[in-house]
């Protein structure tokens, strides 16, 4: 059973920069694709980045590419989101999923990953 924990959010100006931390547990990690999602309210969850099982590829959805770079930790088993010039529309919860097995940008779709943490809520405003 793989565990995700959150952390990083908060409120932030526009144009401003934040980092997201997923903490990850559990047996076999390196079997995992893990990535990080969002949902704004009344959106659906949208893929934002992920690497697939065993960080052979990384991939990024349309959602903040080129505004975000994501970088894992492997001794510490966390997964970071690095986000820049943030915008009111990039307000949502952010949430970091892994999924077992997942060798593809299937890691960007979340109906393919099978564990999720509980998010982070991210809110750009003035």
């Amino acid at each position: 059973q793989v565990q995700l924990v959150e952390s990083g959010g908060g409120l932030v100006q526009p144009g401003g920069s934040l980092r997201l931390s997923c903490a990850a547990s559990g047996p076999n990690l390196e079997y995992y694709a893990i990535g990080w999602f969002r949902q704004a309210p009344g959106k659906e969850r949208e893929a934002i980045s992920c690497f697939s099982t065993q960080g052979t590829s990384t991939y990024y959805a349309n959602a903040l590419k080129g505004r975000v770079t994501i970088s894992r930790d492997r001794s510490k088993n966390t997964v970071m989101l690095q986000m820049n010039n943030l915008k009111p529309e990039d307000t949502a919860v952010y949430y970091c999923a892994a999924a077992y097995n997942v060798f593809s940008d299937y890691c960007l779709r979340p109906n393919y990953m099978g564990y999720w943490g509980k998010g982070t809520l991210v809110t750009v405003s003035s």
